[in-house]
Formats: C-alpha cells, sequence, structure tokens
C-alpha cells in the first residue's frame, strides 16, 4: 500500500497546499463487472458474449482514433495500486473516482439491466478500490431509467459504501434534469449531504451527427452536454426547490460558462413569465457556493468565471489515467505561476473547493 507524502505545492504567497484530485478515472472490465451482477443476471455467461455492458459514447473508437493521429501512449491499468502510487508521486492527497465505459450509462434503456449494472459497478469500484485505501472516493451510478431504483442506489452507495455522491451522465437521460421526475433524487441528495456531478462524455442525441471527425464532434460535445442541463435545471427550479443541493460540472473547462450565464440571465429578463419555478436570476445561483465547474488549470476564462461566481465555484482534476502522469503535476506548477489569479482562488481550485463540493465524508 503507498503511504501519503508530504505536499510540496505552495502558492507565490506562501500557502502549502494539499491538493485534491477532484476527477479521476478507472477503466471498468465486464469480465471485473461480471461476478457482481445481481439476479436475473447473476452467473449468466451469455452476457459475456456482448461485446460490451454498457454503450458506445458515440460510434467512435477513441484508442483507433488516437493511434491513426500517431499516438503511441498505452494508459497505465488505473488499479488501486496504481493509483496510490500515481498520489504519492503527484504529492495528491486523494482523488474522487469516476467510471470511464460507465460514462455513457445514461445511454442504456433497458431500466431493469441499468439497476442491475449500477449495482454492481458500484459494488466493484466499493471492493477493488474505495475499501482498499482512504485517499481513494467513489462516485455511483444511480439508475436515473428508474428514479425510485435511483434513489434507493443513491442512499445505498453513500450510506452503506462510503460513496461521495453520484454522477448524472450528461447525455443520455430522458427527460432532461429539470424535470420533476428526478426530484426525489435532488430530495435525496440533499438530506444526504452528498454531490451530484453533471459529467461530460458521450455525444449522441447533441445534434452532432452531421460532422465525420472525432475533432469536431469533441470540440462540442462537453460543453454542449453541460449547458442544456445547466439551462434546464436552472428553469425547471431546481436550485429553488433544493437550496441545499450540491451540482457539479464535470470535464468541459469553464470557458462556456460566462456566455452562457449572460445568456440565461437576459432571457429570464425577457421571458420571466416561461420559467415560474425560477425565484432569482441565474447569475445568482450561480454565485450561491453550491453550483462547481470544472476547470482546466490553463483556462483562460478562469479569472471572469471567478469574477462571476466568486472564488468558491471552480475546481480541477488529473483525468488520470486518460491523461499522462506527468500534465497534472505540471498544469498545478503552471497554474501557481500564473499572475491573473490571486493566491486565494489558486488555493480554492487546487484544494479548498473540492472538499466543500465533496463534503465532510472526503
Amino acid at each position: 500500500m503507498a503511504t501519503q507524502q508530504a505536499h510540496p505545492y505552495v502558492t507565490p504567497g506562501g500557502r502549502r497546499l494539499a491538493i485534491i484530485d477532484a476527477d479521476g478515472h478507472v477503466m471498468e472490465k465486464d469480465a471485473e463487472l461480471f461476478p457482481y451482477l445481481p439476479p436475473p443476471y447473476a452467473g449468466q455467461q451469455a452476457l459475456l458474449v456482448q461485446p460490451s455492458f454498457f454503450p458506445s459514447l458515440d460510434g467512435y473508437n477513441r484508442s483507433a482514433r488516437r493511434v491513426a493521429d500517431g499516438g503511441t501512449r498505452v494508459p497505465e491499468e488505473p488499479t488501486a495500486e496504481a493509483w496510490l502510487r500515481y498520489l504519492d508521486e503527484a504529492n495528491l492527497e486523494g482523488t474522487v473516482l469516476y467510471p470511464t465505459q460507465g460514462l455513457a450509462y445514461g445511454l442504456i434503456k433497458d431500466r431493469e439491466w441499468a439497476v442491475g449494472l449500477a449495482r454492481a459497478y458500484n459494488d466493484w469500484l466499493y471492493d477493488r478500490y474505495v475499501r482498499v485505501d482512504r485517499r481513494l472516493h467513489g462516485m455511483a451510478l444511480i439508475p436515473l431509467q428508474d428514479p425510485p431504483a435511483a434513489v434507493a442506489e443513491l442512499r445505498r452507495a453513500v450510506e452503506q459504501l462510503g460513496f461521495l455522491g453520484a454522477i448524472l451522465p450528461a447525455v443520455g437521460p430522458r427527460p432532461l434534469f429539470g424535470a420533476k421526475v428526478y426530484w426525489p433524487v435532488y430530495e435525496a441528495a440533499q438530506e444526504l449531504d452528498c454531490l451530484l456531478t453533471v459529467h461530460a462524455a458521450a455525444s449522441q442525441g447533441l445534434g452532432l451527427d452531421d460532422f465525420d471527425r472525432l475533432i469536431e464532434v469533441r470540440t462540442l460535445s462537453h460543453g454542449f452536454g453541460q449547458m442544456r442541463q445547466m439551462v434546464h435545471m436552472m428553469y425547471g427550479g431546481v436550485f429553488d426547490a433544493f437550496p441545499r443541493l450540491r451540482i457539479a460540472f464535470a470535464e468541459a473547462g469553464c470557458g462556456w460558462v460566462p456566455y452562457l450565464v449572460e445568456r440565461m440571465d437576459m432571457e429570464v429578463r425577457n421571458r420571466r413569465k416561461q420559467v415560474p419555478e425560477l425565484q432569482c436570476l441565474p447569475s445568482e445561483h450561480l454565485a450561491s457556493g453550491r453550483i462547481f465547474i470544472h476547470c482546466e488549470l490553463s483556462d483562460r476564462m478562469i479569472p471572469q468565471v471567478v469574477e462571476l461566481m466568486g472564488e468558491g465555484a471552480l475546481f480541477c482534476a488529473s483525468d488520470y489515467p486518460h491523461e499522462p502522469k506527468h500534465e497534472f503535476p505540471e498544469a498545478i506548477a503552471e497554474f501557481l505561476a500564473r499572475p491573473d489569479i490571486s493566491d486565494s482562488t489558486k488555493a480554492a481550485v487546487l484544494s479548498e473547493n473540492p472538499r466543500r463540493m465533496y463534503g465532510a465524508r472526503l
């Protein structure tokens, strides 16, 4: 088992930072998930005939495209032991783990299969990672295809498995997340004092099917997926109805936020009668300290987002093992040297905001 080292990250003003990786990944495999499947799927070898338990993100094979583009890096198998080594090497206090194939979980149509697979994934994540070391934290898959089952699985994951919350796939679930069918999930998350993360990945149904190159799809998919869910939740009154609910929007950077905030405020001023559930301007909700936005540490719009939302909104992530090991520590060092960002904002993004975002269980 790896051992935690002293953290070398220091702001220009001399503040030493214990940094949390707010969004790392596991790479779940069908053969590993198979033993955790509940009835009626338990032990049924016929399930392994299909190419994957999870749908494709969008029809693109990421590895094939990377090879064709000249890439040769083989991602490290992110076992618990590999993750702990990485945390020590990068001098990180801990990580919060999200799926890889499971980012397409929202595209599953079969409710019964969605319920069973979520339970299997969560049990696997607990057994293989969370229970191994206190520095490895889990976020659950919950079957939004069956909201009552999603509530039950959220409670089980948080109360029994010690997870920090659950994932809301940005693409796939119908209706969008402002619909009242999901309000029992929000009520449970608020009661449990846990985070719900709208996580980008898939692109199906975003109107990007006319593109024929992955670079075009990737340029737009993550931001579009986040924007439509935020608009629907905002106008649907989610943030009014659940004043203690914490929501994060992960893996799309923060550059889309100033545009969307300005646009939402303008539309609400002009068409307020269409959104009777909304009790204040969207910008006021976004500055409330309970909506969190992922940022790349190189994002040029960080100062503008801080001006709009305050220092308590942004968080960063390694995306390991999807990205090489060296990238996150290098990005942290460059971020700490940025002259356009204050010491207090640097400490908030790297250390303080993830703790507030995930809550006392982190």
